[in-house]
């Protein structure tokens, strides 16, 4: 099983940050190639840009300590455990912490390459509606 983490500092407090983090239906607001999000239960449904849908099981939210986990449920993936955690570090700074465990390993670099993308989506519309 590969492990790909991303992370970055938002210039923004934890609580801003969770508020967009933690709610799993904003996700296409924020993840570049998502358009849509359903959220029914421990089910999330996201539909991709080219219209397929990627289905997910929400395995942990997790308000105390910002902790969202997720599952990709395709039949290529075997494995699959996404982890956003979003940490305080201070004078309204947070570190976002993206982990994928997946196999195959080489599912772990695709997906890996995405949310490194998405939590720098993340930290723009963030750190410019701050500044609004």
């Amino acid at each position: 099983m590969a492990t790909v983490r991303r992370d970055t500092i938002i210039q923004r407090s934890a609580s801003d940050v969770w508020d967009v983090v933690g709610d799993p239906a904003t996700i296409h607001q924020w993840f570049p190639g998502m358009v849509d999000c359903t959220v029914e239960g421990k089910s999330r449904i996201i539909t991709t840009r080219t219209g397929l849908p990627l289905p997910e099981e929400i395995l942990t939210i997790d308000n105390s300590i910002r902790r969202f986990q997720y599952r990709v449920l395709l039949p290529v993936i075997t494995h699959h455990r996404g982890t956003i955690d979003v940490f305080d570090i201070g004078e309204n700074r947070s570190l976002v912490s993206y982990a994928t465990d997946c196999e195959p390993d080489a599912m772990a670099l695709i997906i890996g390459g995405a949310t490194g993308a998405a939590l720098e989506e993340l930290r723009s519309q963030l750190e410019s509606s701050k500044e609004n």
